[in-house]
This record gives structure tokens, sequence and C-alpha cells, in this order.
């Protein structure tokens, strides 16, 4: 049977992945927009095998949803911060309790469960430095198993998958650090 991760999924030892699930990932973590039919020529395969290959994927939990890159700004929400979070030492048994609270959140963009000095960081955006202030004032520095928190302005957001153009796939990122 199957084991399962954090989120549900498979784990690592339980999906093989062969050199063209690798590629399909590759080009889809570059362009989640491409459609199945670039993909498949990008490729040199039939658009029959990258279709079934990236159901297989989905289906494995290796490929999860495709998401918009929003410009949170032109919707009215200018203010991003990430929150450091600690948790209370006796609230350890709520850990996944708290992670999905808080991922309910309107405001909230991603929680991230870390290891080191503090437990999660959360990423939320907002209209101003006021409502920032009441997201972590309120729902989340009340909530009983919050020990302590720290607020981090973000200034720009720059995303990693840009510098993997010059990548040729994961091996690259596999290898040895230049």
């Amino acid at each position: 049977m199957p084991r399962a991760d954090a989120r549900g999924g498979r784990t690592e030892q339980d999906v093989r992945l062969d050199d063209l699930d690798e590629q399909i990932l590759w080009e889809l973590a570059r362009d989640a927009d491409l459609t199945n039919a670039a993909l498949a020529d990008r490729l040199h395969v039939a658009p029959s095998t990258t279709h079934a290959r990236v159901r297989a994927l989905r289906s494995a939990g290796v490929l999860g949803a495709s998401h918009a890159d929003v410009d949170y700004r032109a919707v009215g929400l200018p203010l991003q911060a990430i929150v450091s979070v600690r948790l209370r030492a006796q609230a350890r048994t709520v850990i996944k309790t708290f992670a999905s609270k808080m991922a309910r959140h309107p405001n909230v963009l991603d929680v991230f469960f870390v290891g080191g000095q503090d437990d999660f960081l959360v990423r939320v955006v907002t209209t101003s430095p006021e409502q920032l202030r009441d997201f972590v004032a309120g729902p989340l520095s009340s909530d009983p198993v919050v020990a302590s928190t720290h607020t981090q302005i973000v200034f720009d957001h720059l995303r990693g998958l840009d510098h993997w153009g010059d990548a040729d796939g994961f091996d690259e990122l596999r290898g040895p650090l230049s």
C-alpha cells in the first residue's frame, strides 16, 4: 500500500519517474500555461502520450494544480508580508490544525511549516499596514496556540523559477552547486 506524505500525496519511494516524466515536469514548472499540444511538440512525442503522462503524474500526486501569478497590487492588495510564527511548546499536537486554519484565512497566500527557531512562515497579502496589523494582532496572535510572531514586509517578490532558463533539467539542480 502506498504511504502518504503530509499533503496526502505519495512519497518519493512510491513514485518512479522516467526521463519523459521529468521532462514533462520541467517544462510545466517553467510554463504551466503550455497546452498539451505545445508540450508534446516541445518533447517530440505524441499529444496522447503527454496527456496520459500528465494525468498519471497528477493522479500520483507528483503534479499539483497550476496557479496564476497574480499582481496583487492591481487588485487593491499592495502589501505583502511574511509572518514568522512560533507555537507554544504544549501546542505541538495541533500543528496540522493550526496550519489548516491559517491556510483557510482569505488573506493568506502560503503557509510553510519550517524547521528552526520558528514553526511557520505565513505569507499574507493586505490592503494596508492597518489591515496587516489587524490580521497579526487578531486571528493570528490571538490564537491560544501562538507563542510569538515576527512580521517582515515584502518589498518585492521575485520568482526563483526565472533562473531555470539556463538549466536543461532537474539533473542540473541535483548536481553539485557551482
